[in-house]
């Protein structure tokens, strides 16, 4: 599958970042062509995607909200994810959803591959006839 693809990575949490980064690269094929974006924040994916979605056929959401002591976790997690979904079926193109959200940074780390389930995800999209 010689297909072009966009990652946008969330890159507040460095290290959980990196870990969704790596598991997504390694799921995608060998002659796959990938540009990556790295975003401050979860918040700030949706529009990345936005303004590339002609430029690209699938895509890769990459980031980690983790829940504090406030609400912005629940608007953050909800708004984004709505964000994307919207995206998808607007567009018509795969959009992998490989945020995790999370009430404590041990499940952060503990799901540092999914990643790779959301490159799967867009690329069992993009197989179907």
């Amino acid at each position: 599958m010689n297909k072009n693809f966009l990652i946008v990575n969330a890159n507040y949490y460095m290290d959980i970042s990196s870990g969704l980064l790596k598991s997504a690269i390694n799921s995608l094929p060998k002659n796959a062509k990938i540009k990556i974006i790295n975003v401050p924040g979860v918040f700030e994916i949706p529009v990345t995607i936005s303004r590339n979605i002609k430029k690209f056929d699938g895509f890769i959401a990459l980031g980690c909200v983790i829940k504090g002591q406030t609400p912005h976790f629940d608007f953050i997690s909800q708004a984004s994810t709505d964000a994307i979904m919207k995206m998808s079926i607007n567009s018509k193109k795969p959009i992998g959803n490989g945020i995790i959200t999370c009430l404590n940074m041990k499940q952060a780390k503990a799901r540092k591959k999914k990643g790779a389930e959301a490159a799967n995800a867009v690329l069992s999209v993009l197989s179907q006839k």
